[in-house]
């Protein structure tokens, strides 16, 4: 680094993502130059009232009202004495000439002057809102900082509050871009029945082509959100009467195209730069906003600076992170005396919008002379894939990906290099070198991008592991920063790592924890090869100390699995985790869930009865699943026996919705009722329920039988999926739901009866035996070596030669199973462990509060719980008012604070309720 003058002043005006980039890029070069580094004070001014946070992953904000969850980076940065942040502190003048920048006033506080030697501008952009008539109207929201979705929130529960006109709260999201799905996700995640309104003839148009918008409006209404396309909003128009006079209540569209009721509206049309501070002073700005600046990041003012969505580099602006992150580190680099410059804008994203993976890089619309598109378009499942070649097919141009973006990793670093192989093989899963190099078996060029959000190439993720002594992911990251950002690339980054490592000749190591080196797969060969039956031999002889919350749920599934004792029986009851420790699903008042069996979702009046006769007797809330059962909550700890003794009584067992085991067989009808049907789903729904019941596995399994390739019981969401054909059944595996959906993808086709249950039981003990801790089917299918197709050898036509041994070991399950509650009951010592308190078992926690809803009751919030006698008390939806209740019917309690009716030496033990294990 070059001297610079001694205690040189940087002003950084704004307090988002770059800027916090920008400081921890500078910070980190002063660190590394050690005594050598210049006297260097960084001041940002923040708008917000908080530390900059991950504007990413706002939406994040709805399942937890922490902000702290969304902080970036170390807080330590700003404690150290060459950083200060002023939040709450809003620039409104530059002035250039004396450099400084002077803050407005306000809550009591005179603006302040800061001097400045170095002036870097990182101000952003604001949510464009349209000049729609009623754009101000009270319930219309823009979607850009914290506050914004908080304000969204509070408005959308007062409307929950309040229902309108009788129907569920209604919002409309102006703008069916990244932001506008972006939004809409958070609607539909406050409850509120949601419509995207995009002018353009396509969702998202400037990231996808007309067959990936296509695709997207397809799963995106899939999930009950209502798009309209090509519409222009005309008006906006308030209440006239009612609770809420002058608030919005109607869209209506241009050229009388209809319009819409509406509670609340989002607009999420774009955004503009925030230039104002530089137009003010003078400085050059873009036709489109902006301010000018040159490949340094450097205005036209040499001590001025503007970085991110503020700067207008190459005559355009730029409204991703990773282009922001990339102008941070080039100010930093030229402010400290380097010749960094800007390397050009990747405008390649990825992002899960609506739950949907949707990918976008390079020259994805095909706008290049002589582009060429390869396409694969898969309506049933939900894909869309394109890579944009050049003219001879060799060279990757772009691409788009919607549905199924999981080739991004591998394809976005070898933009503008020839592809190897079939095009096509590089969006097929588990084929070619699209799959290779996804597993680090293709070496990527040293130059190729790996890490676009931070700027890292192959050659830095290989030079960590080679020259640093990075040994695993996580040191990586911290060496490279690759994967600290948005996360797309950390399967190639781990696949470059562990490939590097294994060149090295390290054993990279599979070790479950710290006490067991092995893995799980191969602890389950230990015990299956060896006979243990109990931990502290397996711990003994293969691995060291006492164990962990890790290794002993895992030791214990095993054990199950193998021996196919009951979870609770001797030493095993010390392993299980909270759900299994005592048969049920805990709850978050401490209560739990009763899940009993009803296979394929078929079930007698006199069952309905039943169930409906125990949860009334018990007070539980009831609730229909997904899985087509009854889910009954709220029996505290001391009353699942009884609860359990009248369901097995009524012909139920445990339907094990607590354990990493077999859950459902969901199925439609069939051929038994429906016209369409052409086999009997039903029937083999509840034979393999019936046979796959208890099967202890790495993590939990779930079937689906549909009786025509109409598909109503969603089988390729499935772990196992069975759809049924004019010829037999075709199969498919590895399907999920959940935080990562995956489509389960055809193993075997129109296979009789008799031969597909054989095909399922090898298929699942094959699973068993060889997934990872927590591994649901579809990464395990990712993960085998060989992936599907060697799957597929393995249980059709026996590739390992252990198909017999798979078989025995699933008979051996069949005929070891026992209803584990039915044998709880049947047991004393079991009994024991189903009390509240330990030295207190006849008594029910005090705590528990209800109130009623909907004719159930749910569990009483903090606010219900401290209201006084005779305080007006409204439920989260703003119902009727009401008065909680403990279980016996007095008031409860505050929490928290001394029981009032406890006498001062009265200590009550907690009992397995708050044994909560980490999972």
């Amino acid at each position: 680094m070059s001297a610079l003058p001694a205690r040189r002043k940087i002003v950084v005006v704004g307090g988002g993502m770059v800027a916090h980039r920008f400081v921890e890029s500078l910070v980190t070069r002063l660190d590394d130059a050690g005594a050598d580094a210049p006297d260097v004070h960084v001041t940002v001014l923040a708008e917000e009232p908080r530390a900059p946070y991950d504007r990413v992953q706002l939406t994040s904000y709805f399942d937890g009202r922490d902000p702290a969850a969304l902080s970036l980076g170390d807080a330590g940065l700003w404690d150290r004495p060459d950083v200060t942040l002023r939040r709450s502190e809003r620039v409104v003048e530059v002035d250039r000439g004396a450099r400084t920048v002077r803050t407005a006033t306000g809550a009591g506080r005179p603006g302040r002057t800061y001097p400045y030697d170095d002036l870097v501008l990182a101000t952003g952009s604001s949510a464009f809102v349209p000049p729609v008539e009623g754009k101000d109207l009270p319930g219309c929201f823009v979607y850009r900082t914290l506050d914004d979705v908080a304000a969204l929130r509070q408005y959308v529960e007062t409307l929950h509050a309040r229902p309108v006109r009788g129907r569920p709260a209604r919002g409309a999201v102006i703008g069916g871009g990244l932001l506008g799905l972006e939004a809409a996700g958070a609607l539909r995640a406050l409850g509120v029945e949601t419509h995207v309104v995009e002018f353009a003839p396509r969702l998202m148009p400037l990231q996808v082509d007309e067959g990936g918008g296509e695709a997207l409006r397809r799963i995106v209404e899939g999930l009950g959100v209502t798009v309209h396309t090509s519409t222009a909003t005309k008006r906006l128009l308030p209440a006239r009467r009612g609770s809420r006079v002058g608030a919005v209540t109607r869209m209506d569209f241009a050229e009388d195209a209809g319009g819409l009721d509406v509670d609340v509206v989002v607009f999420a049309a774009g955004v503009r730069p925030r230039d104002e501070l530089a137009r003010a002073c003078g400085l050059d700005v873009g036709a489109r906003g902006g301010v000018v600046v040159d490949s340094s990041c450097r205005t036209a003012d040499p001590q001025v600076w503007a970085i991110g969505e503020v700067a207008c580099i190459q005559g355009r602006t730029l409204g991703l992170v990773a282009p922001g992150y990339a102008m941070a580190e080039v100010a930093t680099d030229r402010i400290l005396g380097g010749a960094g410059s800007f390397p050009g804008a990747d405008l390649s994203t990825k992002l899960k919008l609506l739950g949907v993976d949707v990918a976008s890089f390079g020259d994805a619309m095909g706008t290049t002379d002589g582009a060429l598109s390869v396409v694969l378009a898969d309506p049933v499942c939900g894909v869309y894939a394109k890579l944009v070649l050049s003219d001879d097919a060799r060279t990757l141009l772009g691409g788009i990906l919607v549905g199924d973006a999981s080739a991004y990793a591998s394809l976005r670093p070898m933009l503008g290099r020839e592809l190897h192989g079939d095009p096509m093989s590089w969006l097929v899963p588990d084929s070619g070198a699209g799959h290779q190099a996804e597993r680090g078996t293709v070496a990527l060029p040293d130059d190729a991008s790996v890490c676009s959000c931070n700027n890292v190439s192959a050659r830095a993720v290989r030079d960590a592991v080679r020259h640093d002594r990075c040994t695993d992911l996580a040191a990586v990251k911290a060496c490279t920063r690759a994967g600290t950002s948005c996360g797309s690339c950390l399967p190639l980054v781990k696949a470059l790592v562990t490939t590097e490592l294994e060149a090295a000749g390290v054993e990279v190591s599979k070790a479950l924890c710290e006490h067991f080196d092995l893995s799980r797969a191969q602890l389950f060969d230990v015990v299956r090869v060896t006979g243990i039956t109990s931990f502290s031999e397996l711990v003994e002889r293969h691995g060291r100390g006492r164990g962990c919350d890790i290794c002993k749920p895992v030791v214990a599934s095993v054990l199950a699995s193998v021996h196919h004792g009951h979870v609770l029986e001797g030493e095993r009851a010390a392993l299980q985790d909270t759900n299994d420790h005592v048969l049920a699903n805990i709850q978050k008042d401490g209560t739990y869930s009763v899940v009993p069996r009803i296979p394929g979702g078929e079930v007698t009046p006199d069952g309905l009865i039943a169930i409906g006769a125990v949860a009334k007797e018990f007070g539980l809330y009831t609730k229909i699943t997904g899985g087509q059962r009854i889910d009954l909550f709220g029996a505290r700890i001391e009353q699942l026996p009884a609860v359990w003794s009248r369901l097995v009584d009524a012909g139920f067992e445990s339907g094990h919705a607590y354990g990493k085991s077999l859950r459902t067989v969901k199925s439609c009808v069939g051929s038994t009722w429906c016209r369409y049907g052409v086999q009997d789903a039903v029937g083999l729904a509840v034979a393999l329920e019936l046979r796959y019941r208890g099967l202890r596995s790495p993590h939990k399994l779930k079937l689906g039988v549909s009786g025509c390739a109409r598909e109503c019981a969603e089988a390729r969401g499935k772990d196992v999926g069975i759809i049924a054909t004019e010829n037999g059944w075709n199969l498919y595996v590895g399907g999920n739901g959940g935080f990562t959906p995956r489509h389960a993808r055809l193993l075997a086709e129109d296979l009789d009866t008799a031969t597909l249950v054989r095909t399922i039981d090898r298929f699942l003990m094959y699973y068993v035996r060889t997934a990872d801790r927590l591994q649901r089917t579809a990464p395990w299918l990712d993960d085998v070596e060989g992936g599907l197709e060697h799957v597929r050898a393995v249980v059709l036509e026996d590739s390992l030669g252990i198909a017999a041994d798979l078989d025995a070991a699933m008979d051996a399950h069949v005929d070891g199973y026992v209803d584990e509650w039915r044998a709880t009951l049947e047991d004393p010592e079991k009994l024991r462990r189903f009390a509240a308190f330990v030295n207190a078992p006849g008594t029910a926690d005090p705590d528990l509060a209800y109130v009623p809803e909907r004719g159930q009751r749910r569990p009483a919030t903090p606010a219900e719980r401290e209201a006084g006698p005779g305080d007006p008390v409204h439920d989260p939806h703003g119902n009727t008012a009401v008065t909680p209740v403990r279980h016996d019917g007095s008031a409860p309690q505050p929490l928290p604070g001394r029981r009032a009716h406890e006498p001062d030496d009265a200590v009550l033990i907690a009992g397995p309720r708050l044994e909560v294990v980490s999972r």
